[in-house]
């Protein structure tokens, strides 16, 4: 295939796609418009990830969660190696970590490299989950030899990776793998590419694997300036990593925001839409205040929690400006809803009871870094069990 002369990007994809479809080399999902294409053979290329020592010398592997990826993240399961898949759309986190059942047949380990497996065997991995990736496997729609590549056009393979980068998860030279039929590999030019772009070392194919040599830099994190309000709203673990980053001092201005939060010491600065954050003055997070607190309960099942088996979760750190209704929308955002919330606000304070320990301990991992109000939440399962019922 030959790249559409003075074509853009999404030219390149739609030719792609249009010869995908018309040659039948299309598989399912189908049509393979604006998707990850997956391709017939897509299973038997995966395995030749097997043959690469990068492959071979990783322990903690990232494949995107595409269709045509499915056999490397069985390959991964197979070979004992640590599986990490992106949230679908980056809605509830950055990765999930794949802990198939001990004793997995082979059966169970192929349905685990699913995307049904991913959503039934998957714990999430907080910002704090110390995640090093040695390897990162994505889909393209088209990739070069020189190891320029096109995704879908969505920009979700580039924000991982410089989310990854800015948590500390890769390196500059951590390898990255994309797995393409022959007829994705063409020409591209190299005015097409941005520099959030994501480049690949290897390329497998049906016939062939293809070490790039690219020269050209991975990104070095995220250029928060090419960042939306509307993207922050999106992904809520931006909003953590942002908070972070401001904390120690990097610019973070959004690409929608304007030169009234130039200045990052004024009290504007902080008024970002799209935290929510509340510049009213704050108590010191120090001084608890006394008197009675008030207490809101949410509807939950006596019977579960006559049954012993609720955990609860401690929630510290929470800015006197936050309102329970602010908490709930994040746990709610960050797919952690407990049974109830046992809001002590004036105490800086919140305990959340959930029906076991393995669904506390997902909540904990899933809102670790969470900053509400200015402050990162202290989120860890609460010390002493109250006794139930």
């Amino acid at each position: 295939l030959r790249a559409p002369a003075g074509g853009t990007k999404w030219d390149v994809r739609q030719k792609v796609w249009d010869h995908l479809e018309a040659s039948g080399l299309a598989d399912f999902p189908r049509p393979v418009h604006r998707r990850i294409p997956n391709f017939k053979g897509s299973h038997q290329t995966c395995c030749s990830i097997k043959e690469l020592d990068v492959f071979n010398r990783a322990r903690e592997i990232k494949v995107d969660p595409d269709k045509p990826l499915e056999g490397v993240r069985l390959a991964v399961l197979q070979a004992r190696k640590t599986l990490l898949v992106p949230t679908p759309r980056l809605r509830t986190g950055l990765f999930n970590k794949i802990v198939p059942p001990p004793g997995a047949t082979k059966e169970i380990l192929r349905i685990c490299a699913t995307s049904q497996g991913i959503k039934e065997y998957s714990v999430p991995v907080g910002l704090d989950g110390k995640a090093r990736v040695d390897l990162v496997v994505v889909g393209s729609v088209a990739v070069s030899e020189k190891g320029w590549r096109i995704g879908k056009g969505e920009g979700y393979a580039d924000m991982e990776y410089a989310m990854m980068v800015s948590m500390g998860a890769v390196q500059e030279d951590t390898p990255v793998v994309t797995i393409v039929h022959d007829c994705q590999v063409l020409d591209i030019a190299e005015e097409l590419l941005d520099d959030h772009d994501l480049t690949v070392d290897y390329i497998l194919t049906p016939t062939r694997t293809i070490k790039t040599d690219c020269k050209r830099p991975k990104p070095q994190g995220i250029l928060w300036h090419k960042v939306s309000y509307e993207m922050l709203e999106k992904i809520p673990i931006l909003k953590s990593l942002r908070y972070r980053e401001k904390q120690a001092g990097k610019d973070v201005t959004l690409q929608d925001e304007h030169s009234d939060l130039a200045n990052a010491n004024t009290p504007a600065a902080s008024n970002e839409k799209a935290m929510a954050e509340n510049t009213r003055p704050q108590t010191a997070i120090g001084s608890v205040q006394t008197g009675q607190h008030h207490v809101e309960s949410d509807s939950f099942s006596p019977r579960l929690e006559e049954s012993g088996m609720i955990t609860t979760v401690y929630v510290g750190n929470i800015p006197h400006s936050v309102r329970v209704s602010e908490l709930k929308c994040a746990l709610r955002e960050f797919q952690a809803t407990p049974l109830r919330p046992n809001w002590q606000g004036a105490q800086h304070k919140a305990f959340l009871d959930y029906k076991d320990k393995a669904t506390a301990e997902s909540a904990v991992s899933s809102l670790k870094g969470l900053s509400l109000g200015g402050k990162t939440l202290r989120v860890e399962l609460a010390k002493n069990q109250r006794s139930k019922g």
